[in-house]
């Protein structure tokens, strides 16, 4: 005897062995053996043996026609055999009865299973959408093997044209879009960004990281709607100075501005005069929404994306030959020995006489020629009274770093300047601490401190810079940290440090603003009229905001900079080129500052110069091979501008620690108003 039996969901069929009480001892066509209970039998039958009645099985059920079983079936619960009498017109024999099974069990939306051997016709509206369903399976599946040959013949289909980034950065992975941009890629060993670049859904590799980074942080896009300028308050007193700002040729959103009177006492005041949007622009208002909404300008080379609409920027930027509205902070200097007398803060429309660039100064302005006095330059007064200032400054926080337990900060670094026109760059070497970095990162860091002693001194809170060793002990990490309340920055050498001197292009220093504002204005009762009071929750979801939106923009920021130093090794078809050890097996250029990792460097000091082979570079993911060629004899560090101090926010350091992403680079942000300093090295124009 021979059985037709269900089996964990399949059919298989097989002779008996033995029987014993509700089971069987069946043998299978492969010789396998199994126990078959009897409530799992659905035929037995003597002939023909196991496998030739699954063979014929199997060509019944292949041609049975599922509409007239359907329309055969009826409404009611039926067994397999009840069927089989209809269907075939007399008492199915075992492979007709078994073939009918199958083909009833392979056609789950015509039958629905209810049993052993028992199934249900599906109501016809259900059948109706089923079949329409599957019709439109085959559809999309042709629509889809089309799309497939196309992009394997590098072309674009149309219909994925208006898809091409949410493809690439978000898809839906049911789409047949996507299925066949999967299926291409597949077919052709390759990736999603690599096949869109070939196909022309994107440019260029420059075009495919700006679209990365716009997809996900300005999804509607990095442009404003029309708007107008909020007025110039008109009641504000018009300051009599003659200011002046020093800043890259780049720069448009110019932040700050310096002045310096000498009063009939000896004594000079020192005017730091920052643009104050903030007398203007409320708390809530359209404008402080679209700045919260981007909490910063972001920064790469050859361009950026504002925070604050352009009308906006133009009406308060520090504007030569203008009378602009600013926040200003005089601190009246006693200039034999630097003292500070003391401050006073105020807002006033401010005369801006000159924008003065870094491009047009720099070889003018050194330190050899201030302190002689040589030369002939817009302002050569000031800036030589400033500079002297600047220098006192730097040496009290170097004091005071010393006091904090830190060791005093290294001055052989190189800043590095990126300049792009007509997609060709041009990177510009700096030396960090040059006159007119050092006069104006001074006078920030001094205003800075001063504005953020101002809050804590008045009860009103603010947005803080703090910067100390985490638990740990005395070899514990340095942190930078975001507070609402004063606390010191050990690597800047000050009590307190509140961002306050860009609040065109940060909005925490917007913030800081509107606080200070309340400050100098009210006094006493400042703590109740400030926007922001101690403990808002408004304050704390802009500082967590801030940080993860500035650290997003300051990897951009880094990747589009890696990338133009990919470009760069390209434009100037360097093969070999020199390179500084960092740390271990991470090395940087000596011409630009590309950071990259060479598995297989000996063990070098740090500083040491040595000669790498360019193998070949990736504009897409951003990866360069190099190999060695040259090591030098090294005795000791050089002067290549690397800072090898303790400083753990300073810039190499953290790029060779980040460069296991091979993504980290540190430059001077060549449009930001203020050089970077550097113990906030890795933030752009801090």
């Amino acid at each position: 005897m021979n059985l037709f039996f269900e089996e964990s969901g399949d059919f298989k069929a097989g002779a008996v062995l033995s029987s014993a009480g509700e089971a069987h001892q069946v043998e299978l066509p492969s010789g396998k053996r199994t126990k078959v209970k009897a409530k799992d039998v659905l035929v037995q039958f003597d002939k023909p043996d196991a496998a030739e009645l699954l063979e014929q099985a199997r060509a019944i059920a292949a041609e049975a026609d599922l509409d007239f079983l359907w329309e055969v079936a009826g409404e009611e619960e039926f067994g397999f055999a009840e069927l089989g009498a209809e269907y075939f017109g007399h008492a199915p024999l075992p492979a007709e009865a078994a073939g009918l099974i199958l083909a009833l069990h392979n056609a789950p939306i015509y039958f629905y299973k209810k049993g052993r051997g028992r199934y249900k016709a599906a109501p016809e509206q259900s059948l109706k959408a089923a079949l329409a369903g599957i019709e439109r399976k085959k559809q999309q599946a042709l629509v889809q093997a089309g799309y497939v040959e196309e992009l394997k013949q590098k072309r674009l289909p149309e219909a994925m044209r208006p898809l091409v980034q949410q493809l690439l950065f978000k898809p839906d992975k049911n789409s047949i879009e996507f299925k066949a941009l999967e299926a291409a890629c597949d077919e052709l060993h390759t990736t999603p960004a690599r096949l869109m670049l070939e196909v022309g859904g994107i440019g260029s590799a420059k075009e495919l990281h700006m679209a990365r980074f716009l997809f996900e942080y300005f999804p509607r896009g990095s442009g404003f709607a029309p708007m107008s300028a909020p007025p110039v308050p008109g009641d504000l007193p018009r300051a009599d100075v003659a200011a002046f700002s020093i800043d890259d040729v780049t720069t448009t959103e110019i932040d700050d501005a310096f002045s310096v009177t000498h009063l009939p006492d000896g004594q000079v005041r020192v005017g730091i005069h920052i643009a104050a949007p903030g007398l203007a622009i409320r708390p809530d208002d359209v404008i402080d929404k679209i700045a919260r909404g981007r909490m910063s300008t972001v920064y790469m080379p050859g361009d950026k994306i504002t925070m604050l609409p352009d009308d906006v920027v133009n009406a308060y930027t520090l504007a030569e030959g203008k009378d602009c509205p600013a926040l200003s902070l005089y601190a009246t200097l006693n200039p034999s020995d630097w003292s500070v007398l003391g401050t006073e803060t105020r807002a006033e429309l401010v005369p801006i006489r000159s924008n003065l660039r870094h491009n047009d100064l720099d070889d003018l302005v050194n330190e050899e020629m201030l302190a002689s006095g040589a030369g002939d330059y817009a302002h050569k007064d000031e800036l030589v009274l400033l500079w002297g200032w600047a220098q006192h400054l730097e040496a009290g926080r170097m004091q005071k770093r010393e006091a904090f337990g830190l060791r005093p900060e290294q001055t052989n670094r190189v800043d590095f300047n990126f300049y792009v026109e007509n997609d060709v760059v041009s990177v510009v070497r700096r030396k960090r601490g040059a006159p007119l970095d050092k006069i104006v990162a001074e006078l920030m860091i001094f205003a800075n401190s001063t504005w953020g002693k101002l809050l804590h001194d008045s009860g009103v809170p603010g947005i803080y810079r703090s910067q100390g060793q985490g638990a740990g002990g005395w070899n514990a990490k340095m942190q930078v940290r975001m507070l609402t309340h004063a606390a010191p920055h050990q690597g800047l050498g000050v009590d307190q440090y509140a961002w306050s001197t860009s609040p065109l292009r940060r909005y925490t220093d917007l913030v800081n603003q509107w606080q200070i504002l309340a400050c100098a204005s009210h006094g006493v009762t400042a703590p109740l009229v400030a926007p922001f009071k101690h403990r808002d929750a408004t304050l704390f979801s802009i500082v967590s905001a801030f940080d993860a939106a500035y650290a997003a923009y300051n990897d951009h920021q880094a990747n589009m900079e890696r990338y133009w130093c990919l470009r760069w090794l390209g434009q100037e078809n360097a093969r070999q080129v020199d390179a500084v050890v960092l740390k271990d097996e991470v090395l940087r250029l000596v011409d630009i500052p590309l950071v990259i990792r060479v598995p297989g460097t000996p063990p070098l000091p740090r500083g040491a110069q040595v000669k790498l082979d360019v193998l070949r570079w990736d504009e897409v993911d951003l990866s360069i091979e190099t190999r060695l060629l040259e090591v030098p004899v090294v005795t000791g560090t050089t002067d290549l501008g690397i800072d090898f101090g303790d400083e753990e926010d300073s810039g190499e350091a953290a790029a060779a620690e980040a460069v296991e992403a091979e993504a980290a680079v540190t430059v001077l942000d060549p449009v930001a108003s203020e050089p970077v300093i550097p113990a906030e090295a890795g933030t752009p124009g801090a």
